[in-house]
């Protein structure tokens, strides 16, 4: 369900159902934060196997839920999103082909998240009568604004790679993803770790540019 490849900079994550176009069940959600936590590594870079990202929740375990259990796998879907974002190793998201649902809603709790040419992206819950709710109505805002969020989500319309790039979903579009995430592990890892805080702290000015200057200071010293 998930490989792992450890290097010296990189932790590499591997989706690995591509029969099932990697999606998602309760126990591969409860793996994929595991290695997310435990990485030791300044960078961990998620991507899926075969010709997809992740097609989200795996229907089956969709299918059997009930109103209790559902929200109990929303809640876990979110434990696992939140661990990406808040994990200390910068997390990049490589998308080659089809990312849809919950696969958005996992590259969207990423800090870094690129795609090739060949990669999609749909959230498609309103189209079975649901939405996504591993955090990703709040991080899909955040990351194209309202106006986009609301066409993607209540659409369900899938947007291409070039289009991703123009509203803000990735960052770059490239032949091979992998190369970013290598890029970014060449950094200082120190640094890598401040940055991550500090682009992901959500106050005032005033309290961000202090911690800003106190990050700084950190850097110098060691």
């Amino acid at each position: 369900m998930l490989s792992v490849t450890d290097g010296d900079h990189l932790r590499e994550i591997l989706l690995d159902r591509p029969a099932k176009r990697n999606a998602l069940t309760r126990e591969g959600l409860d793996r994929l934060r595991e290695r997310v936590e435990s990485a030791a590594q300044p960078v961990v870079y998620v991507h899926g196997a075969g010709d997809a990202f992740s097609a989200g929740a795996d229907l089956d375990t969709v299918e059997r839920l009930d109103g209790d259990s559902g929200a109990a796998f929303a809640r876990r879907g979110q434990r696992t999103t939140n661990a990406i974002a808040d994990a200390d190793s910068v997390v990049v998201a490589g998308v080659d082909g089809p990312a849809r649902g919950g696969g958005v809603e996992l590259a969207l709790a990423c800090d870094v998240r690129v795609c090739t040419p060949r990669a999609s992206f749909a959230e498609t819950g309103v189209t079975l009568g649901l939405f996504g709710a591993w955090g990703g109505t709040r991080r899909l805002r955040e990351a194209v604004g309202a106006t986009h969020a609301a066409d993607l989500s209540l659409s369900g319309r899938t947007v291409d790679a070039d289009e991703a790039r123009e509203m803000g979903l990735v960052s770059r579009v490239v032949d091979d993803p992998r190369r970013v995430a290598e890029e970014i592990a060449g950094n200082d890892p120190d640094a890598l770790r401040e940055l991550k805080s500090l682009l992901r702290a959500d106050g005032d000015r005033e309290t961000t540019d202090d911690r800003e200057a106190a990050a700084f200071g950190r850097l110098l010293d060691e």
